[in-house]
C-alpha cells in the first residue's frame, strides 16, 4: 500500500466520486440487477449535481482512496437519520464504502473503514451503522471482521426492484 493514499474529498472531487461512484456501483451489483433498474439508480443517486450537494451537506465527509493520484475507492459517512433499533443520538452513518474491482483484496477497504472509524472517534460519535444488502457476502463478512453487528433491517429500491439492506451496527 505504499502508493495508496485516503483524503478527505471536496466540492472539487464531485466529478471524481460521480465516476468512481458508477463504476464501483456497477462492478458491485451489475449482475445482479436488471439493466433498466441500474440505469434508473444511477441516474439519480451518481449525477455530478447530486455529488455536489452531497460533499456540502453539513456533517457529511467523503474519503477518497488513491493509488499514484488514481481514484480507486472512497467512503461516505453522514449524521443519519433515525433508525428503529439503533437507541443512540451520538451514530454516524456509513453510507458508502467502495474499491474499484481492480483493487479489491489490496487491503484499500480497510483503510477506508479506519478513516470512517477514525472520523466517528475524534468527531466524537458512539456507535457508526450501515446499511449493507443482505446478498453481498463479501462487504457483509467484512463488516463482521469490524466487530459490525446486524439490528435490523430496512428496503432498499434500486430502480423498481424493492431489496433487503440489513442493518449493522458497532460501537466506538
Amino acid at each position: 500500500m505504499s502508493n495508496i493514499t485516503i483524503r478527505n474529498a471536496f466540492f472539487e472531487d464531485a466529478e471524481t466520486l460521480c465516476a468512481l461512484g458508477i463504476q464501483t456501483f456497477r462492478e458491485t451489483f451489475d449482475e445482479h440487477n436488471t439493466a433498466e433498474d441500474m440505469e434508473q439508480y444511477l441516474a439519480t443517486a451518481f449525477t455530478k449535481e447530486k455529488l455536489e450537494q452531497e460533499l456540502e451537506e453539513k456533517d457529511t465527509v467523503f474519503f477518497l482512496a488513491e493509488d499514484n493520484g488514481e481514484a480507486i475507492g472512497y467512503a461516505k459517512v453522514r449524521k443519519g437519520k433515525e433508525q428503529e433499533g439503533l437507541e443512540n443520538d451520538r451514530a454516524l452513518e456509513i453510507h458508502r464504502i467502495y474499491v474499484a474491482k481492480s483493487h479489491l483484496g489490496k487491503r484499500i477497504g480497510n483503510a477506508l473503514m479506519q478513516a470512517c472509524l477514525d472520523y466517528a472517534k475524534e468527531a466524537g460519535y458512539e456507535v457508526v451503522w450501515l446499511g449493507v444488502w443482505e446478498h453481498n457476502a463479501r462487504a457483509v463478512s467484512f463488516y463482521k471482521k469490524y466487530g459490525f453487528e446486524k439490528f435490523g433491517a430496512h428496503t432498499f429500491v434500486l430502480g423498481t426492484d424493492e431489496q433487503t439492506d440489513w442493518l449493522l451496527k458497532k460501537k466506538i
